[in-house]
């Protein structure tokens, strides 16, 4: 590794946070060789290196399960002390570290971060980024605790408190307790009424869209579009969460999912400019690590946009729809609009945020939070989805400013899309494979084609967002009726070798 001051020390304060907590992503899921590289930070004398290093050890066991429970054991005292910097990096630590995980420990160490009395601007911050934490570790279940704290502190905030740019993470948390839950949120929306503040509105449409995530409730799609119709172009967060609902709705089936990209062009045509601004988010949403033609072309005319938020959203959609594909239209869209935007350091921002998102993983991982052939949606892939999409309703305020580090929780949605086949004692099996165009079959007589025009490989081979794979092979069986992942195989007793002529 290169000596420490020059890739650390070349950045400043919340940017050498950043920095010490990429560790964690270079190092991800390798919780032993990574834990003792990234201990040395930890003892830093600079305090944003220290909460660097914090993040980087959430980051990197993210979704890992480990006895030792390394990210609790090191994280719980930053929580608890004084340091308004480390506590933010703890809490986002433990949220990423434990996402869908539902411990109860950290939810006990996280709920007196929330309760806190407020007494300003950072103490503000600590509350929504803890409640984020506490949304993201119970992401769609319900809890009681969770919730109640949470709403409870949006009725007894102030206004100032409810006017801070992160107030929206707390809506946010509290929209992903009953992610995918549907009318079990229904009590909770009652509750968020008696919240005098503006924010009420739009913690209300993120509580209504979370809770209908992937349902394809056509009548939910029709309340969010009644919020769009009003002109408003003050206090008008609630539309721009309620674009997002439309994709978030919508999205995970065909149908719903073009019916939303028509009303979406109605929205671009006939729309005040925040509406406008979240469109190039939904269709992100309904496109993850999918590089579709048609919705490249609109995110990529989005991108030259003359306001400035609309084409900075339009290039940060560009990076989650072509997430880890290495998909060569978007790398040259991607290399114009750096020079496009030459002198805009916010723009360039994006575009490498974007870039970093095209090659991740050198094109080996993916964000698609869909899995089980798009039958199943993971609760924390989709939960770290929707808190970068949320930071980028208000770009100058989360991203642009000084908590770039909420990027870190899309390492919750990252995963491999290889098919790996393995032997039943877990040794590396190469079978070959056909894989291409997924094909819907519900209800078909017979035994229908399940993929249309594909190619022979030998695993591992890998897979794109709307593709599936079947053994060419009748000399084993798979385990699982699911080719996707890590896939079990066991000889096929029926299996008679064809003699040579």
């Amino acid at each position: 590794m290169t000596p420490d001051n020059e890739w650390l020390y070349k950045n400043k304060d919340h940017g050498m946070m950043s920095a010490a907590a990429s560790l964690g992503s270079i190092l991800l899921w390798n919780v032993e060789e990574g834990l003792t590289q990234i201990d040395k930070f930890l003892y830093s004398s600079e305090d944003y290196v220290k909460a660097g290093a914090a993040l980087a050890v959430g980051i990197l066991s993210s979704g890992v399960r480990n006895d030792a429970d390394p990210a609790l054991a090191l994280l719980q005292e930053h929580v608890e002390g004084d340091v308004h910097i480390m506590k933010c990096a703890a809490c986002t630590g433990l949220g990423i570290a434990y996402a869908g995980a539902a411990r109860e420990e950290v939810m006990e160490l996280l709920l007196p971060v929330v309760e806190a009395e407020s007494a300003g601007a950072e103490t503000m911050l600590e509350v929504s980024l803890a409640g984020l934490a506490l949304g993201m570790i119970y992401v769609g279940k319900c809890d009681d605790t969770v919730g109640s704290t949470i709403v409870q502190r949006l009725m007894e905030a102030s206004d100032e408190d409810l006017d801070h740019s992160h107030a929206r993470f707390l809506c946010l948390g509290l929209g992903l307790l009953f992610l995918g839950r549907m009318e079990k949120a229904d009590a909770m929306l009652e509750a968020l009424r008696t919240v005098e503040h503006k924010i009420a509105k739009y913690a209300a449409v993120v509580l209504e869209t979370c809770a209908y995530a992937g349902s394809g409730n056509v009548l939910k799609v029709q309340e969010m579009l009644h919020h769009c119709a009003e002109h408003i172009t003050e206090d008008a967060d609630h539309q721009m969460a309620a674009v997002i609902g439309i994709g978030l709705v919508t999205m995970g089936e065909d149908v719903g999912s073009e019916m939303a990209l028509r009303a979406f062009d109605h929205l671009l045509h006939y729309c005040e400019v925040p509406i406008k601004r979240a469109v190039p988010l939904a269709l992100a949403v309904l496109n993850i690590s999918n590089p579709d033609f048609a919705v490249i072309d609109q995110l990529s005319r989005l991108s030259h946009d003359p306001d400035n938020e609309l084409s900075q959203n339009a290039i940060l959609a560009l990076g989650i729809v072509s997430a880890g594909t290495n998909n060569s239209r978007v790398a040259g869209l991607l290399r114009q609009l750096s020079e496009f935007y030459s002198k805009e350091a916010g723009h360039i921002f994006c575009v490498r945020i974007a870039q970093g998102l095209l090659h991740m993983g050198k094109g080996l991982v993916s964000l698609n939070p869909v899995h089980s052939d798009r039958l199943l949606t993971s609760g924390p892939a989709l939960g770290g989805m929707l808190v970068l999409i949320h930071s980028c309703l208000d770009l100058k305020n989360t991203l642009l400013d000084k908590s770039h580090y909420l990027l870190y929780y899309l390492t919750c949605a990252t995963n491999p899309r290889m098919l790996i086949t393995v032997n039943e004692d877990m040794s590396w099996r190469p079978v070959t494979v056909r894989v291409g165009q997924a094909v819907e079959t519900v209800g078909q007589a017979g035994k229908p084609k399940t993929i249309s025009g594909f190619q022979t490989h030998t695993t591992p081979v890998l897979l794109g967002s709307k593709e599936r794979a079947e053994l060419a092979t009748e000399e084993v069986l798979s385990v699982s009726s699911v080719l996707e992942g890590l896939v079990i195989l066991k000889d096929n007793p029926d299996y008679e070798p064809e003699e040579d002529k």
